[in-house]
């Protein structure tokens, strides 16, 4: 076989003309050696060995439904923007956005889009709000308040507050309009520059240009140099479906809550909001569920389980609690409800 180091001595030279020889009888070497290669690997060989099976689309193939699936279940993760505004008479919004990021320093700059509604091509109040008022606090979704975020992401009426429903504290701002959510380490105030929209259909996005004013972060993030410490602050990202990815630990699902309406955080009773055993993702998933289970659901319950027998007759509230919030880190909200009602049916 021939092999590019049988190129005899006499064909090395140094001048311009005996260079372009040399190439061509390199040229004409590694033809023929791939040639030969050909003769004896099977046809279609490198494509099948190289290359996986796919399904390709053009976009006006599928549904708006289906494309929007394959972009946000391929595109990320994503970090989330948890975007509080207000109305022209003043009240308040809270809404996340997945489709966000920061894109200049100087001016520091935050690009956050409200998409067009896919299954009605209605606009959310998110939008109008930025285009009546040119104003939007950005918090940063972490770990501690997933759920609540999560919670204010339901499509609750005109006018309900999402602070309220999702148990989260509005802070003022220094200075714009829009709250402040207390429990994100981090706050950006800003100004809305410009906003671009993408379309007029379903799915369509509308580019919310925000310039940074002011920004607060809180001291708990933060490494003895001052600079933001990446495992502290415990961000939290999109993916597709009900999937998040969590920055130190990996991907955890939570529930959308799109398709019913949460009873939210403030329909939860006192006793069980005050109780120091819960945390403020335990009450959002508390809260993201319909109605409560009725009196008949709750005795069935305490009679097949032997475990929520135990743990009411010791009349220790605390063990109750402990117990509900077991059920609350299985995912068992339902189950989470009825024990702590058991005693109040």
């Amino acid at each position: 076989m021939l092999s590019l180091f049988s190129i005899p001595n006499y064909m090395i030279y140094t001048n311009e003309s005996s260079f372009k020889i040399i190439v061509v009888q390199i040229f004409n070497i590694l033809t023929l050696y791939f040639y030969n290669a050909k003769r004896f690997v099977p046809k279609n060989y490198l494509c099948q060995k190289f290359s996986k099976t796919m399904i390709s689309i053009e976009p006006h193939e599928i549904s708006g439904v289906e494309l929007q699936g394959y972009l946000q279940s391929s595109v990320g993760p994503r970090p989330i923007a948890l975007a509080s505004t207000v109305d022209a008479n003043g009240i308040p919004n809270l809404s996340p956005f997945s489709f966000f990021n920061v894109f200049s320093s100087n001016p520091p700059i935050l690009i956050f889009s409200p998409a067009r509604r896919v299954r009605n091509n209605t606009v959310k109040h998110t939008l109008l709000n930025v285009e009546a008022t040119r104003e939007v606090v950005i918090s940063v979704v972490n770990y501690d308040i997933v759920q609540q975020v999560s919670l204010s992401s339901t499509e609750y009426a005109d006018g309900v507050n999402e602070f309220v429903k999702a148990g989260l504290t509005m802070l003022e701002s220094d200075l714009v309009k829009p709250f402040r959510v207390k429990e994100s380490p981090v706050q950006f105030e800003c100004k809305v520059n410009e906003i671009i929209s993408l379309g007029t259909e379903g799915g369509a996005g509308n580019l919310v240009i925000c310039e940074v004013i002011k920004l607060h972060i809180s001291e708990d993030v933060l490494d003895k140099n001052g600079a933001i410490d990446q495992f502290k602050i415990d961000l939290v990202s999109r993916m597709g479906g009900n999937w998040y990815s969590r920055s130190n630990k990996g991907l955890f699902e939570v529930p959308k809550p799109l398709s019913t309406l949460g009873i939210g955080v403030d329909a939860i009773p006192d006793f069980i909001k005050k109780s120091p055993v819960f945390s403020g993702n335990d009450l959002g998933m508390l809260g993201n569920v319909e109605s409560l289970p009725s009196k008949e659901e709750i005795n069935i319950f305490v009679e097949n389980s032997f475990e929520a027998k135990a743990v009411l007759s010791s009349d220790d509230e605390e063990n109750v609690h402990q117990k509900a919030k077991e059920y609350l880190d299985k995912e068992q909200v339902e189950s989470a409800w009825k024990l702590l009602l058991a005693k109040r049916v």
